[in-house]
């Protein structure tokens, strides 16, 4: 009986695999309250530069967004970044958010 949930299984995993850290970053910034032109472009800038757990770290940040606040403004969102305590996502993400601004 346990052997019929395996393919279940094997599928749920394969799917949850294909998300790519940028899409998953882009997700957790637009989560967070990030416009989705700022947070595509945020994302593909980032990716490249931050390891793996950093950018989990960061696309953990849609969890703490503030229901009542629809969109964050980036002032907001680098004191949410800051409070992560790492540097160099803070460089990433300042450098980021500055270069799509400016787009």
């Amino acid at each position: 009986m346990r052997l019929a949930f395996l393919p279940v299984l094997a599928l749920a995993l394969a799917l949850a695999g294909c998300a790519t850290p940028e899409t998953r970053l882009r997700s957790g910034l637009q989560n967070a309250g990030l416009s989705k032109a700022m947070a595509a472009c945020m994302a593909e800038r980032m990716v490249d530069r931050l390891s793996l757990l950093q950018l989990r770290r960061l696309s953990a940040l849609g969890s703490l967004k503030d229901k009542h606040v629809t969109d964050l403004t980036l002032d907001q969102f680098y004191r949410k970044v800051r409070a992560l305590k790492d540097p160099e996502i803070l460089a990433v993400s300042t450098s980021s958010a500055a270069l799509c601004a400016l787009r």
